[in-house]
């Protein structure tokens, strides 16, 4: 099995005042602004030093609870199947399933203290 960190997500009521708060202090960089069909920018794809950082508000079509802040941690994983599985088997938390737009399958699961996780199907 292999792992890697995919991104982490910070969900916030004004995503440009957040972007520009990692941007102008720790410097991120802009890998990617978002816009919605009418122009306005919706969510930032940032560098935050190797650490790839999703800036957003809060996501249609996602039925797990939103919350404010550092929402999860994405990782990707090689056997998508096998993971979910062995995490399910575990007795871990299953918070979420679902398909994004692109045809990737996500996982949401809780992790120790209520830490949120998510696995992402590797892009092939």
């Amino acid at each position: 099995m292999t792992y890697r960190i995919n991104h982490l997500h910070h969900k916030s009521p004004d995503p440009e005042k957040t972007a520009r708060w990692y941007i102008d202090y720790l410097g991120a960089k802009v890998l990617r602004e978002n816009r919605s069909t009418e122009g306005h920018i919706t969510s930032y794809n940032l560098d935050l030093h190797g650490v790839p950082l999703n800036v957003t508000g809060l996501v249609a079509g996602q039925q797990l609870e939103q919350q404010w802040g550092l929402e999860h941690v994405a990782i990707d994983a090689s056997n998508f199947d096998a993971e979910v599985a062995r995490i399910k088997a575990s007795g871990t938390k299953v918070l979420e399933e679902r398909t994004l737009g692109d045809g990737r399958r996500v996982c949401f699961f809780e992790g120790p203290e209520g830490v949120r996780l998510e696995f992402m199907e590797m892009r092939k």
